[in-house]
């Protein structure tokens, strides 16, 4: 799936400080560049934490300064993060409008918005802003291996979900349309969206109760939606498994190439460097 794919990026110079930044920032296999990777997931999760116990009005009360300082210390070190990482590509405008570059974009942006824009003293504007931060948390998906596996598998599967929601979609329809005629606005069936509307909330098991049916035919087709709604909670599940345990299958297989300085093997087929000593491997020929 090319949406969540890193963009095919380059450095913008072979040599120097904007060589070997890049390889620290935009490499994931050399031992730098995972010590970089793991100081922003606790500062990601740390800043997330942050944003969470600020929403906490007693708390945010007694230490607004406090948070403040620290809200604008994660702030400035993302910043930083955002403009390396596009100081040391040889495009930085792939970057900037890639999926990443605008989610670390997004990281970022709130706080200078609060600080540039008067008038933000609106209680709205502000819970908006600070409720904006928490797309850090969307920066930790670049750091997890398997986010990608279970992305290509759900891309992988789009076509059968679609056509299995189509179907949910049909079925919500038709059931709406029986249930405005057969119980009719009396019983809160007043038009045919809000039926469907009740047809959906049964379906997916969960019952809001706001609107029940009366009439014997009516519970009948209640039943029956009740019934639908376990297998579409299953269908897409198995679809979706059945697609990630084949994509699982595929991506676990290993290269044959072997590092030219310690001799290990075994590396992934997607490696650039050795997951021993971080030195570059030799380049992969297909077979």
């Amino acid at each position: 799936m090319r949406l969540f794919s890193a963009p095919q990026l380059n450095p913008a110079s072979e040599t120097g400080w904007r060589r070997r930044w890049f390889d620290i920032i935009h490499r994931t296999d050399t031992p730098p560049s995972r010590r970089f990777d793991l100081l922003l997931v606790w500062a990601i999760l740390a800043s997330v934490l942050v944003v969470m116990v600020d929403s906490v009005q007693r708390i945010h009360a007694s230490w607004a300064t406090g948070f403040y300082i620290v809200e604008w210390g994660f702030t400035l070190l993302f910043t930083a993060e955002y403009v390396l990482r596009l100081l040391v590509v040889r495009r930085p405008l792939r970057y900037a409008f890639s999926v990443w570059g605008i989610i670390d974009l997004l990281a970022i942006l709130p706080s200078y918005i609060s600080f540039f824009i008067p008038g933000t003293q609106s209680l709205l504007v502000v819970r908006v802003l600070r409720l904006l931060r928490v797309f850090r948390i969307l920066k930790l998906t670049r750091y997890i291996e398997e986010s990608g596996e279970l992305m290509q598998a759900l891309w992988r599967s789009r076509r059968k979900i679609l056509l299995f929601l189509s179907m949910v979609v049909t079925i919500a329809i038709i059931a709406g349309a029986l249930m405005y005629v057969i119980e009719g606005p009396q019983y809160g069936f007043s038009n045919i969206p809000t039926s469907m509307y009740w047809a959906v909330v049964t379906m997916a098991t969960v019952g809001f109760g706001d609107i029940v049916p009366h009439t014997t035919l009516g519970r009948f087709i209640t039943s029956a939606l009740i019934l639908i709604g376990y297998s579409i909670l299953a269908v897409p599940t198995g679809i979706y498994t059945a697609e990630l345990a084949g994509n699982m299958l595929r991506e676990r297989r290993h290269d044959t190439r072997g590092c030219t300085v310690c001799g290990h093997e075994g590396h992934e087929i997607k490696a650039h460097y050795c997951n021993r000593c971080g030195h570059e491997l030799p380049e992969h020929i297909d077979p």
